[in-house]
């Protein structure tokens, strides 16, 4: 019997890549995501590898219970077991702090932390009912290294860190892994829903076009680094997954952490004084 695996954010990127991967493993897959047309495109494209993979797909927005109920819900009822949990769903954001509104606060936090939150609770009865299953939370190497002018992006990732390690902790031993997974800036479709926000339209417009030209740079990981470091986690049961450069990163500021503050605020300021 083949394993099911529900991934949110799964209509592109790293989701969508994700998905590709472990349908070519053999996964039935639950692909969760808000745009049903772009949803459906990726779940033709899984079907058109020819694996006979059973695809459902789910319209969903991660921040409401309600609709992640009706996802697990509809997801138990069709495939009567879920073995991976992947929740991708998430939102970047850059700029001054002061210049981000509460309701920006709230999406950002909203999407790339309750999100994670509604659907492990709405799926973890099931797990601990079974005594097994692996849940993966994307993460970001802004959930390690503190980064300047993206405070709201960081302290929602940061979240998802915490509460990663703490699940590892305490489900462990009733036979759940779980696994965060810790990218640098990916190479993917993140821009057409970042949240930018500067001192004028001048300098938001900058923060957008640095954020491109760095994504766009040869040697950032693609979606498929990403999923590939999923793969890995779920095949190898592992705890923690840096992708790529994200060691880099990592053992700079373990090392020099004074020093990559600066050079990411002289990297980021733009025209913040």
């Amino acid at each position: 019997m083949s394993s099911t695996i529900l991934i949110t954010g799964a209509s592109q990127g790293i989701g969508k890549q994700t998905a590709l991967l472990f349908a070519r493993k053999g996964y039935n897959l639950v692909l969760a995501a808000r745009r049903p047309e772009i949803l459906e495109a990726a779940a033709q494209e899984i079907k058109n590898l020819g694996n006979n993979n059973d695809v459902l797909t789910v319209s969903c927005d991660v921040r409401d219970p309600e609709q992640v109920k009706t996802l697990v819900d509809k997801a138990l009822a069709h495939f009567g077991t879920i073995d991976v949990l992947v929740n991708n769903a998430g939102i970047f954001a850059t700029g001054t702090v002061e210049d981000f509104s509460l309701d920006d606060w709230h999406q950002i936090i909203d999407t790339n932390l309750w999100g994670y939150i509604h659907t492990i609770n709405a799926l973890l009865p099931h797990f601990l009912e079974r005594g097994k299953g692996t849940i993966v939370n994307l993460s970001s190497i802004g959930g390690k290294v503190p980064t300047p002018y993206m405070a709201a992006y960081c302290t929602s990732k940061f979240a998802v860190t915490g509460l990663t390690e703490a699940l590892q902790a305490e489900l462990k031993p009733k036979g759940i892994q779980v696994c965060g997974i810790y990218p640098n800036l990916i190479a993917s479709s993140l821009l057409e829903r970042a949240i930018f926000r500067g001192k004028d339209e001048e300098d938001m417009r900058k923060r957008r076009e640095q954020l491109g030209q760095i994504t766009n740079v040869p040697v950032v990981e693609k979606p498929k680094d990403v999923a590939n470091a999923i793969w890995d986690a779920v095949s190898n049961q592992k705890s923690e997954v840096m992708v790529g450069s994200a060691n880099v990163s990592q053992g700079l500021y373990r090392l020099l952490p004074g020093f990559v503050q600066w050079a990411s605020r002289q990297a980021l300021k733009n025209k913040d004084a």
